[in-house]
C-alpha cells in the first residue's frame, strides 16, 4: 500500500516507518510538524529509501494535507502525530487540544476526500482511566482525567463519528505504556536510563507504586500493523505488553542493569491527577492473531543498552529546551524529596 503515517519522526511513528519499509512493498510518506519530540535523526538510516518520503508539516493545517494526499495517493493513514505527554499536556493543555482533537478532525476530513482505504488512529489506555480492578475493553466508557488523555479520547470520538456517518473505514488501536530506543527523554524510562548513567536522581511520583503495563515498542508497531491489514473497520483494539509492574520496580531494574545504587531513587511531589493503575484486555488483538513477543526483561535490558551506546543522541536533547522543561517539572520536586 501507500501509506501516509503523521508523526512519523517521533518514537512510535519512526519505529513503524523503519517496520513498513522493511518489507519492501510498501510505500511510505511521513508528515512531520518536527515539533520538540520529532527528529529525523530517528530516520536517518532510511532517508535515502527509494519507497520513503518525508514531508514537514502539520496535520493541523488542511492545505498542507490535501497537497500530501494529492500528490502522493496515500491509500492508507497511520495517525501517529500527536502531543503525548501527561505532565506537558498540564503546562500546555490547549496545545494538546489543538494537536490530538482539531488535528485529528482535518485529517479525517482530508482522508475522507481522498478515499482512502484505512485510517487507523493511534492512541492510549490512558483513555480509559485509572483502573482500580480488572482490565479495559475496548467498548468501556471513556474516564481520562489529564488533559492529554482527553484530548486523545476526543481524537477517538471524532474518528468513530466519520465511521458511523461517513463510513470512512477507520480502526483505533490503544496501546499501553511503551518503551524502547529512540523514546524522547521526558518519559519515565529513558528519564530514569539517562539520569542513571549520569548518576543523577531518579524522581518517582508520590510513592512510586503507579502501576503500568510495558509494551516494547517493537510488539507496539507489530500490532499496528497487523490491525492495519487485518482488523475490522469500526473497531477498536487494545494492545498490552502484558507485563504489569509498578513504577518503584522499573526504576529499581534500570538502576540494576546500570550496576547504579537504589540511593538515586527520589520520591517527589505527586502530579496532579495522576492515574493509579492502568490495565488492558487484549483479547481482541488475540483473537485477530497478533500478540507480544518481547519480554518485559529482554526489552528493558535492550533499552538500556541502547541509551548506554547512544549517548550522543540523548545528550544533544537533554541539552536544549529541554532543561528548561526539566527544571520547571523537577527542580523544585527533587530539592524537596526523599531519599528511596
Amino acid at each position: 500500500m501507500r501509506i501516509l503515517v503523521t508523526g512519523g519522526a517521533g518514537f512510535i511513528g519512526s519505529h513503524l516507518v523503519r517496520r513498513l519499509l522493511a518489507n519492501e512493498q510498501d510505500h511510505v510518506v511521513n508528515l512531520d510538524a518536527l515539533r520538540y519530540s520529532g527528529n529525523l535523526e530517528n530516520l536517518a538510516d532510511v532517508a535515502g529509501h527509494p519507497h520513503y518520503h518525508f514531508v514537514h508539516g502539520d496535520i493541523g493545517d488542511a492545505p498542507t494535507v490535501e497537497k500530501v494526499f494529492k500528490e502522493h495517493q496515500a491509500e492508507a493513514v497511520i495517525n501517529c502525530a500527536a502531543e503525548t505527554h501527561v505532565d506537558r499536556s498540564i503546562l500546555d493543555p490547549g496545545g494538546f487540544a489543538r494537536t490530538d482533537v482539531l488535528g485529528t478532525a482535518v485529517l479525517l476530513e482530508q482522508a475522507r476526500k481522498a478515499g482512502v482505504t484505512r485510517f487507523l488512529q493511534v492512541s492510549t489506555d490512558e483513555v480509559y482511566g485509572s483502573v482500580v480492578r480488572g482490565h479495559s475493553k475496548e467498548d468501556d466508557p471513556l474516564a481520562p482525567r489529564s488533559p492529554y488523555s482527553a484530548s486523545k479520547a476526543g481524537g477517538d470520538l471524532l474518528v468513530l463519528s466519520y465511521w458511523s456517518t461517513y463510513r470512512l473505514p477507520v480502526l483505533i488501536t490503544r496501546g499501553s505504556n511503551t518503551y524502547g530506543p529512540n523514546q524522547y527523554p521526558e518519559k519515565f524510562i529513558p528519564l530514569c536510563i539517562t539520569n542513571a548513567i549520569d548518576d543523577e536522581p531518579l524522581p518517582l511520583y508520590g510513592d512510586g507504586r503507579y502501576r503500568r503495563d510495558w509494551l516494547s515498542v517493537f510488539d507496539h508497531c507489530a500490532a499496528i500493523e497487523h490491525v492495519l491489514r487485518h482488523g475490522e473497520p469500526g473497531n477498536i483494539y487494545n494492545i498490552g505488553g502484558g507485563h504489569e509492574l509498578e513504577n518503584l520496580s522499573v526504576a529499581e531494574g534500570i538502576l540494576k542493569h546500570l550496576g547504579k545504587p537504589r540511593s538515586l531513587i527520589r520520591f517527589v511531589q505527586d502530579r496532579p491527577g495522576h492515574d493509579r493503575r492502568y490495565a488492558v484486555d487484549c483479547s481482541r488483538l488475540r483473537a485477530l492473531g497478533c500478540t507480544p513477543t518481547v519480554s518485559f526483561e529482554e526489552g528493558l535490558r535492550a533499552t538500556v543498552d541502547w541509551y548506554r551506546s547512544h549517548e550522543g543522541w540523548w545528550r544533544r536533547i537533554k541539552s536544549g529546551e529541554f532543561r528548561t522543561y526539566y527544571q520547571q517539572m523537577y527542580g523544585k520536586r527533587l530539592r524537596e524529596g526523599t531519599a528511596g
